[in-house]
């Protein structure tokens, strides 16, 4: 599986935008808005597909379902967005388990 992570350019390009003048560029950021959220919601929905999947084969091989361990790590990488950005980590490792995890 290859995962391709942004550029240092792309990452650049990603910065806020400069504060918009006019309603049309009010209205483009919104636009923007409005696809990112479509992708975080398609990522969103991908990576619990993927953490369901991990916690059943974990389960079928004899494991327990939850990494308390690999959680931490994935809330620590999220607390770079601050005390939301914990919040944040929870909510997504909440709906990776499912039912059984809650």
């Amino acid at each position: 599986m290859n995962v391709t992570l942004p550029s240092d350019d792309e990452q650049a390009e990603a910065e806020a935008p400069e504060t918009p003048r006019t309603a049309e560029d009010i209205n483009a950021l919104r636009k923007e808005i409005d696809y990112l959220d479509s992708e975080i919601l398609r990522l969103v929905k991908r990576r619990n597909e993927v953490s369901k999947a991990i916690g059943a084969a974990r389960m079928a091989a004899g494991g327990t379902r939850i990494v308390y361990n690999r959680e931490m790590a994935v809330i620590a990488r999220y607390r770079e967005l601050g005390p939301e950005g914990r919040e944040l980590a929870m909510a997504l490792l909440k709906l990776g388990r499912g039912p059984l995890g809650r």
